[in-house]
């Protein structure tokens, strides 16, 4: 992996693919302003929106949208009209879709899965994920038990980090460590980028972009390029493909409102 270049606030970029996931609109978590913002510096082909965009399950227990959600689907419609190529890809949370799969709205393209074909001719698989989490698909309960926890986390982080601000101290992200201190959650997350990559090797694709657990990344896993678009509730991380088909995971930073990359894999490393 190697670092690339950040670029000045205001000055739009001109890139290939951009892949987004688990925004969650909706929802009190969801960094929808932030978002808007960063889909406003680019101009693309193809924007995908990697499941988890709209949360179904949230909205069925109480109605929450202010403005910055709709500005988050005002934006994704102007790209569309401009000419962007947008592809829904459904996801868990906003699973009320799947039944409208195949549907085309003008430029935009609602699906279970879709399959994108980078610079250099790899294959990429594009699909939310939770095909692949055996909580999510064999236990339901479980998954709506473990919805409520994570958003208790993040209302208790959103406490901590309050009084962190007051005293100086920067932004932490209680979820994000037991993502990586929990031993399960540790071996979950390896479980789950695993059994995509095995699913991969078995439909002949070089690579994955998907989403689902909120941990972005790029690596590889069993010889397939791994890609994981993070989220926009906490993370606020994307997937960039350049023209020169180099793949980018970006990360939102503040106070600055610009985005900086936090990792990237040429488009060739695979």
């Amino acid at each position: 992996m190697t670092s690339a270049e950040a670029h000045s606030p205001g000055s739009k970029q001109r890139v290939r693919t951009l892949w987004i996931s688990d925004v969650h609109l909706g929802t009190r978590g969801c960094q929808a302003d932030k978002l808007t913002a960063f889909l406003k510096e680019y101009e693309c082909d193809h924007l995908y929106l990697v499941g988890d965009i709209i949360d179904g399950w949230r909205l069925r227990k109480s109605m929450y949208w202010p403005q910055a959600h709709t500005n988050v689907v005002r934006r994704v419609l102007t790209m569309s009209k401009r000419g962007t190529r947008v592809t829904y890809v459904t996801g868990n949370h906003d699973e009320f879709l799947r039944r409208y799969a195949s549907l085309e709205l003008g430029n935009i393209h609602l699906v279970d899965e879709a399959e994108h074909q980078t610079l250099d001719g790899r294959r990429l698989l594009v699909i939310h994920g939770d095909q692949f989490d055996v909580i999510t698909r064999c236990h339901r309960w479980l998954a709506f038990l473990g919805d409520h926890a994570y958003e208790f986390s993040l209302t208790l982080n959103r406490w901590l980090n309050h009084w962190r601000a007051r005293y100086g101290y920067g932004y932490w992200s209680l979820s994000s460590y037991l993502k990586h201190k929990v031993k399960k959650a540790v071996n979950f997350i390896s479980d789950f980028e695993d059994a995509v990559a095995h699913e991969c090797v078995k439909r002949d694709y070089q690579g994955v972009v998907c989403g689902h657990i909120h941990h972005a990344e790029i690596r590889q896993v069993n010889g397939i390029t791994y890609h994981n678009c993070g989220d926009w509730v906490e993370s606020c991380t994307a997937l960039i493909e350049h023209l020169d088909g180099r793949i980018e995971l970006y990360s939102w930073v503040d106070p600055l409102t610009s985005v900086v990359p936090a990792t990237s894999v040429a488009a060739a490393a695979a």
